[in-house]
This record gives structure tokens, sequence and C-alpha cells, in this order.
């Protein structure tokens, strides 16, 4: 179905993006792309789509690929048809209903007969009937956007089909449609995703680096446990580099201090016996020749050991290497932060919810907000922050810090250098040395401190507001977390989901990704 060879890909600007990579995929395979935001995944599938070329190497793809991709803004000015390239068809059944049969509308047609009847059936099956056609994209959710492309998946019926993130915007329905989708297609799947569940549905993971495509038969739960099995061997054996670089250190240490008794003792004993003067000159720098030997076999040895400890080191995941702490919130168990007494609100004249929302939030609880898209829960989000007021019912608010977290992370200022979005937060009057201490400690660099924030990815965002968070002088009493994973890799979701288990203040979350939720305690629901 498709084999890559050798191929490479730089970027316009010039840097190498990914070199020699191999990589094949056979008929009715379901593989999954995973790999560290960055890396290329993205990338690789719009080079198989045709969207891009490799600077170099040899590709063959035994089939037309139909492409869903993870953002949709390059189709806003185009109606539903058009985005899914069947305007021209249904264009032309119509014309020749209406009695123009011109070769022209036969040759549009192509004899595809059924396409008004496979559009109607899939927009059915996607929960889209009530959607025409003509209607322009950029008037559609996030997940009703997602949803159109994967209809065209029925319409075209083709046999390879690429995925970007396919889950990001989808609501729990949406998400199930798909994962049946995924369990009883007989298309050959590429799928770029961080979606775990979808990930237990795939028959094999390949995981791109930079040191190219490994492929891991099996889903994502025998390749999380391949990955632990490497990483505990990896951890063991930069174990037993240390402790033989310590007893490297030990060993010149103790033969260092050997060698200058030696010497000592060596010295009075020739003043005792009256050696000449020019003797003992020669018998010295006999010593001192013997001893700068010893010293070189010694750092010879030691800083072999450093390299191979500095190599291994490079290896571990980054997540091994971030140090997160976050001060406790000092609100007792238990304290009232919000309460919802018939609480609605109207959006132009219609209400949101049928039926008015009465709740309390108290202090450490850890709650989800479900519900379809639509069904308004970013908005109750805003109603709990107070950027956002009622038209009907009451509510009541402490006076309690917040951090309200997005998807994208807004909290960072993209006009801002690393280091000046670290020093905002600096309540607690850090010098400057302690606030790069704790940027090092986020993977921000020296080399990083003066980077816009405007050019961070998605991980990086996530990884530098967790950073600003341990410099501020007061932790939140409430964290309110809105789909922050959708633009996160595997190794920072589980990053993120460290950090907010290390937090023990309140927590209030939306999100679709049920392994996140459980992973992070979710113990009460609020039902949209």
């Amino acid at each position: 179905m498709l084999t890559l060879q050798d191929i490479s890909y730089t970027h316009p600007g010039g840097d190498l993006l990914f070199d020699n990579l191999n990589f094949q995929v056979n008929n009715h395979d379901k593989t999954a792309l995973t790999g560290n935001n960055g890396v290329g995944k993205s990338t690789l599938l719009k080079l198989i789509a045709g969207e891009l070329h490799a600077s170099k190497g040899h590709y063959s793809v035994g089939a037309e690929p139909y492409s869903i991709p993870q953002h949709f803004g390059q189709y806003d000015d185009l109606t539903i048809a058009q985005a899914l390239k069947i305007e021209g068809k249904l264009y032309a059944l119509n014309e020749i209903l209406k009695g123009k049969v011109t070769e022209e509308n036969y040759a549009l047609l192509n004899d595809d007969w059924t396409i008004e009847e496979r559009c109607n059936e899939a927009l059915q099956h996607w929960q889209l009937d009530d959607l025409d056609l003509s209607k322009k994209m950029e008037l559609l959710s996030g997940g009703q956007k997602t949803r159109v492309f994967l209809a065209g998946i029925s319409i075209h019926q083709p046999q390879l089909v690429l995925l970007d993130e396919p889950s990001n915007h989808l609501d729990g329905a949406g998400r199930q449609l798909l994962y049946d989708f995924i369990e009883t297609t007989k298309s050959t799947l590429i799928v770029v995703s961080h979606d775990r569940k979808l990930l237990n549905l795939m028959n094999r993971i390949c995981e791109l680096s930079k040191q190219g495509i490994r492929v891991y038969g099996g889903n994502y739960a025998f390749y999380l446990e391949q990955k632990r099995t490497e990483q505990n061997a990896l951890k063991q054996d930069i174990q037993n580099r240390e402790k033989a670089f310590r007893k490297a250190r030990e060993k010149e240490r103790e033969t260092a201090e050997r060698q200058q008794k030696l010497d000592g003792r060596g010295k009075k004993k020739q003043e005792k016996a009256g050696v000449a003067k020019i003797m003992m000159n020669t018998l010295r720098n006999t010593a001192e020749n013997s001893t700068s030997r010893l010293k070189s076999v010694h750092a010879e040895k030691i800083g072999a050991l450093s390299l191979e400890l500095q190599e291994l080191r490079s290896t571990l995941p980054d997540i091994d290497q971030i140090k997160f702490k976050l001060d406790n919130s000092g609100l007792h168990k238990g304290k009232l932060l919000f309460s919802a007494t018939g609480m609605n609100f109207n959006y132009e004249t219609a209400l949101l919810w049928k039926e008015p929302l009465s709740f309390q939030i108290t202090s450490r609880e850890r709650i989800a907000i479900k519900g379809i898209n639509g069904s308004g829960k970013t908005t109750l989000l805003k109603l709990i922050t107070g950027v956002l007021e009622p038209q009907n019912g009451r509510v009541y608010r402490a006076g309690i810090k917040s951090i309200y977290i997005d998807q994208d992370y807004s909290l960072i200022d993209n006009a801002l250098s690393i280091y000046e979005q670290a020093l905002l937060f600096n309540s607690s009057s850090l010098q400057e040395h302690e606030i790069k201490i704790r940027l090092s400690r986020f993977l921000f660099g020296k080399d990083d401190w003066n980077k816009p924030c405007s050019v961070l990815s998605g991980g990086e965002r996530m990884r530098l507001m967790l950073c600003c968070l341990t410099i501020s002088d007061q932790a939140p009493d409430m964290i309110i977390l809105d789909e922050p994973t959708n633009n996160l890799d595997l190794q920072n979701v589980a990053f993120l989901t460290e950090a907010i288990n290390a937090y023990n203040g309140t927590l209030v979350a939306i999100s679709h990704d049920e392994t996140f939720l459980e992973q992070i305690n979710i113990e009460r629901l609020i039902l949209l």
C-alpha cells in the first residue's frame, strides 16, 4: 500500500526535519504514528498525501489518500460540498435529472449515480443530517468540521485514509462514532493521535523521533509496556554508569593520595641519605612524571565514563528530566468556593440550558464538566470565574485565586520572551538567576530565555505555564482546565497529568479524553 525509502524533508528555511526515514504500510493495516511535538508527524502525513514533497528519497503510494487534517481554517471560504470535493458531481447529477444531458455533465458525474444517496447516508451517520451541503464551513463548529471530513470517507470510500488528531474537537458521541469506524473499516489507516482509547484500537504503533521510525507491533498498551521495559533498562544502565563514575573518581583520589605519601617518604629518605642535589632533582622529576601519567590515565577513564553518562541521560524522555513542585493551596477542605441557584444564560433570545443549573463547588474537589458540543461547557467555566454573569438565577463566588488554562494556553503572552513571561509571574521577588534556574528545570535552557513565546509548541506553552505557577508566591486555589490536552503529544499529556496530580487544590476540568480524566482522579461530574 505504502513504501517510503530514505525520505528526508527540509523546511523552506533550511532546517532539516527528518532524514533517511524508512516506512512501510500494508493493505488493511491500522497504523498509529506517535512522537513528540515537532518531530514531523503532520509533515509526514502531508508528504504521503502529496501536499508536500520530500527533499530526497523515494516513496510509492498504492492508492489515492483521503486526508482529514488537524486544522480546518483553509476551508472556511468553501461550502461543505466544495470542501469534500463533490460539488461538481452533485451539480452534474442535478442537471442530468433536470434533463440537461450533456457530455460535460456525464464527464463530471463519471457514472457516480449514487453520490447524492451516499452523501445523505454519510451525513446522517455522523449526526449532520441537519446541515445543508451548500452551508459555508466557517459557520460550523470544530466538531462539526471534523465530522464533515469523516463523512467524506463514506462518500469517497478511499482505500487509504490519513487522520491527523481526528478526535480533538469531537464530543463523547462523536468520538464513539470514530472508534466504531476505526474498528469496522476495511480501509488502510495511518493516524496521528494522542487519544489513548483510539490508539488502543490500532494494530501497530510507529514512533517517529530524530533517530527515525521505530515500529512496535500491537496497540498502544503493548507499546507502553515495551517502552517501560526499555526505559527501565536505560535507567539501570545510567545507574551502573554513575556507580562506575563514582568509583573511578574515588580511585583517582586514593591513587593521588598514595602517590603523594610515597613521594614524601622517598624525599625524606633521600635527604637523610645525603643524596646529591642534582640527583634529588632527577628523582623528583621522575616522581612527577609518574604522577602525571597516573593522572592522565584516570582522567581519560573518567572522561570516557562522563561522556557515556551524558549520552545516556540525553536519551531519557524530557518528562524524566523535569522537576516540578507546586505549592499547596492554603484553603481547608470543604470551603464553599462557588454556588449557583437556578442559573441560566441567554444567547440572543434563547436560554442556553433547558433546565436551570443549581450546584456547588467546594475546596479540593476534582470535578469534570461533560456534555455534547454546543452544550455550554466553556460558557459555564466563564460563569464560574466571573468572566460572564448569568441573566437568570443567583451565583456566589468566594474571593479566591484561580487559574484558567485552555487548550491554547492563552495565559502565555506571545508578545513576550520566555524569560519576560516568567518574570510576569514573579510575585515572590525571586532574583534573576533563581527564575532562570526554574526555567531550566522545565527544559528552557540559556538558548531559550530570549525566544518569543509566539514560536512555542503546545507542549512548550504548557511547560512554561506550569513553570510560571511555580514562580508565583501563591498557588492557585482553583485550576480550571478547558480541553488542556488537545494540542499536546503523549509525553506532555503524561507530564501534565503528573503535575495536576501533585496539586492539592480545587480542580475543574472539561475534557473529552476519558483516560486523562481518569488519571487526574476526577471525583464528580456536572452533566450539561
